[in-house]
């Protein structure tokens, strides 16, 4: 198992021992070996839906735990194919994404179109996939920011997949329509019996003041949780809140000084915890993003799963600090971020 303590170094003792006393963990609907019973089935989800989510949580080394550990590779779209896969040539090749998620005992592995296809006659039954239907891409010149759909949900469900995925970049002058987009789009994957998981991302240049980044504040990132629920995404994907303060710092929108005052501190617990609570006091799950690749991404990943956890989570997607890797060391760190979510000493705050 991963020396999770020492991993976190001068950081252990305040990630370990913290208590969330503005927002109790008894107020949170926690993941668990029964949340589809306990919490999803009082939804209005076709039988279809609540057997393709429990496939997620069954499958992997996190089966039956009620945490997801997945491995998302639409970067070659996002990032560019040179830039996402130059690192390891290898997952140019599809076949080699799908058998990283298998080794690495993830719950799901989550792709695009081009790449799940290529290969789902071989592996759709092996292993849940999340189709991305939509995405951003940076070779359009002059470049811009903007989600377009890239797929169907039809194509998604003809080639046996799980679930569909989709980003909606919250605060952006795009967002009506991406919005109207998806909602419709995770409409009718409910209707033919897929889950849906929205990758709930704040895009706008004046999110960043005076040297600070709001698109990560645990306000202006709950609100886009809050609105990713209200369009029926069973899971919400959301990058790790890492200030507060977005509301006042941008001027822009409405809050409550208790935000600040009373149910959230600057543990970054915490800030997650304010996370959880927008995604309807997680009655839809909260997955943080892995993040870049970095020189400490073994221990940037378990950091990020213990606050994830312990703020009351509902697991990781980690990407790129696990396939832009040779193999054996993409699997070791996907292996290390479950082991947060096996551990059983690691609480809910």
């Amino acid at each position: 198992m991963t020396d999770i303590q020492a991993l976190l170094g001068d950081e252990a003792e305040a990630l370990l021992s913290h208590r969330c006393e503005g927002i109790p963990r008894e107020q949170i609907h926690l993941p668990g070996a029964d949340y589809i019973d306990r919490v999803v089935a009082q939804k209005d989800r076709k039988p279809a839906v609540l057997r393709n989510l429990q496939s997620l949580f069954d499958t992997g080394r996190l089966g039956g735990t009620g945490y997801l550990s997945i491995l998302p590779v639409d970067q070659g779209v996002e990032h560019s194919a040179g830039a996402s896969f130059g690192p390891n040539p290898a997952c140019f090749d599809p076949q080699n994404i799908v058998e990283l998620a298998l080794e690495g005992e993830c719950n799901a592995v989550a792709s695009t179109l081009g790449v799940l296809s290529s290969v789902a006659r071989k592996y759709a039954h092996r292993i849940p996939f999340i189709v991305k239907i939509n995405h951003n891409e940076l070779l359009t010149y002059p470049e811009i920011y903007d989600q377009t759909l890239f797929a169907t949900v039809e194509q998604a469900f003809d080639m046996g997949a799980a679930a569909v995925g989709a980003t909606i970049y919250f605060g952006s002058e795009e967002s009506r329509r991406q919005i109207q987009e998806i909602s419709e789009a995770f409409a009718r994957a409910h209707e033919l019996g897929m889950a849906t998981v929205l990758w709930a991302y704040l895009r706008n240049p004046d999110f960043k003041k005076d040297g600070s980044d709001y698109h990560v504040s645990a306000d202006l990132s709950g609100q886009a949780n809050h609105l990713a629920a209200t369009i029926n995404a069973d899971i919400v994907k959301q990058k790790m809140a890492e200030n507060n303060g977005g509301y006042p710092a941008v001027g822009h929108g409405k809050t409550h000084k208790s935000v600040y005052e009373q149910l959230t501190t600057d543990n970054p617990i915490d800030l997650v915890r304010y996370q959880v609570a927008c995604c309807y006091m997680g009655r839809a799950g909260l997955i943080n993003s892995g993040g870049g690749s970095g020189a400490t991404d073994l221990a940037d990943a378990v950091r990020t799963a213990v606050i994830n956890k312990r703020a009351g989570g509902m697991g990781l997607i980690s990407g790129r600090k696990a396939f832009q890797k040779p193999r054996e060391q993409g699997v070791e760190l996907l292996r290390a971020i479950q082991d947060v979510y096996l551990d059983d000493t690691i609480s809910v705050a």
